[in-house]
């Protein structure tokens, strides 16, 4: 195997791999090492065998509505096999990311990667083996954050991180969620999907707090209605595992529970790797880098969740292709953190784009907010969804769509609509004459367009 590159990327995960397949694209001789499994922990352990269970929850709930249909069925569930389904599939794409890199001739290193000084860019040193690029892009992802002082750290049996949440041992009767972001609210409604109880805890002030607050509060109340226990503003200060349960300290308050899973938050995997004797700045366990994911050393760029946030897997694989761009010479655009949509995958589904109200407001717009509830389009009621929202933001005096964000089911193949009216810079003339199909929930999207300058049609 050589032992020289023009690109060497650690870590395979939805960056890494796809920033390999674009260089060899763009003729550059690419190599990436991987320490653990193809694909990273969102394929793996992430984004796809989680969305693989929730569709096993959304098919079950929509087995025991099944009489609103005309129809029956009996709905019944075998954890073992949704965990098994679940797994196959993430072996599947992991199969699929390995043929593509040999497709594309991409060098696989196994192995942890370590990195020296070199002489345009850092050595990287792998099982005391060195190789030699002109560029290195760093992609190692993040792990789960843990609190080891309160006991909040995995056991293997009682605490769980989403890792272990993915591939459940029992169907634990009562179940404590520390943290309401994405990660936490989805594993939230899955448990509570199958008769959990269910108890979320988050220490700020509302749930899913990255999101418009509007959506927030839809969200709680959503959450509510299907039995989940919502504890805002609430901290978890204590664990301790006993002999058939755990109990929890919340805001001083002690309860018992079956399970937990924390999901507050995440570190990035920066260590043992020689970053800080190379001078790479790290802030809060994250990797500092610029709108082209260039670190401050030469020739070492640095790409998906080790780095800023938001950490998506579609902004890791973004990232990954303005990065080899722009190593290879090319003139790409730069990141846009606005421009990248996110989506929650928990029923019902949550999706946004762009700035919230109260962000617009926070950075001088003078804005119009456009609101349409589910219950007033047709394909909504017809599929029996009826409650959720899409609500979008402009600014007034250009007509510029700064944000859009929907709670309901679907919305998270909706969102990408306004994603493309985004980076096209459409305003609300381009997207008030464009004819959406009926009946589509897409309907939705020109009738809150329609609704922030006073003409809806149907409320």
């Amino acid at each position: 195997m050589s032992s020289n590159f023009d690109l060497i990327i650690i870590g395979s995960g939805p960056g890494g791999y796809v920033a390999a397949i674009r260089a060899t694209q763009l003729g550059l001789k690419t190599a990436v090492v991987e320490k653990s499994e193809i694909g990273g922990v969102c394929l793996n352990w992430g984004c796809i065998p989680t969305k693989a269970l929730l569709r096993s929850a959304e098919v079950y709930t929509n087995m025991q509505h099944a009489t609103e249909y005309g129809l029956t069925a009996d709905a019944g569930f075998d954890l073992p096999a949704m965990v098994k389904r679940s797994r196959s599939i993430a072996g599947q794409l992991s199969g699929g990311v390995k043929f593509l890199m040999k497709k594309n001739k991409i060098t696989l290193i196994d192995g942890f990667a370590k990195l020296e000084t070199g002489v345009s860019a850092p050595k990287v040193v792998v099982d005391d083996k060195t190789y030699t690029a002109k560029y290195v892009i760093l992609a190692t992802g993040a792990r789960a954050r843990l609190i080891p002082a309160a006991g909040l750290e995995p056991d293997g049996k009682f605490i769980w991180t989403a890792k272990e949440a993915m591939i459940p041992d029992v169907m634990p009767g009562k179940l404590l969620v520390v943290g309401s972001g994405a990660i936490g609210m989805e594993f939230a409604s899955f448990y509570n999907a199958f008769g959990a109880d269910v108890t979320v805890v988050e220490m700020l002030d509302r749930i899913l707090p990255a999101e418009d607050a509007e959506i927030s509060a839809l969200a709680e109340k959503a959450f509510k209605k299907k039995g989940m226990r919502i504890l805002t503003g609430a901290q978890v200060s204590g664990v301790k595992p006993g002999k058939n349960n755990v109990s929890a300290d919340i805001s001083g308050k002690t309860e018992s529970f079956d399970r937990i899973i924390l999901a507050i938050g995440i570190v990035g995997n920066v260590e043992n790797m020689g970053l800080e004797n190379l001078g790479v700045e790290i802030d809060r366990s994250h990797i500092v880098v610029d709108e082209f994911s260039r670190t401050k050393i030469p020739g070492l760029y640095a790409i998906g969740d080790v780095t800023t946030p938001p950490w998506l897997a579609h902004k890791a694989s973004h990232e990954g292709i303005i990065c080899v761009e722009k190593i290879a010479g090319q003139d790409p655009h730069p990141r846009n953190a606005n421009r990248i949509p996110g989506c929650t995958y928990c029923q019902p589904q949550i999706a946004s784009v762009g700035l919230t109200e109260q962000g617009a407001k926070d950075v001088g717009h003078d804005v119009r907010v456009g609101r349409f509830p589910f219950i007033g389009n047709g394909k909504a009621i017809a599929l029996g969804e009826p409650e959720g929202l899409v609500k979008t933001v402009f600014d007034r005096k250009t007509g510029e769509l700064l944000g859009a964000h929907m709670i309901g089911t679907e919305v998270t193949e909706l969102i990408q609509g306004y994603a493309i009216a985004q980076t096209l810079e459409t305003t609300e003339a381009e997207l008030i004459e464009t004819v959406f199909p009926h009946p589509t929930l897409s309907e939705m999207m020109h009738e809150s367009v329609l609704s922030a300058y006073g003409r809806a049609m149907h409320m």
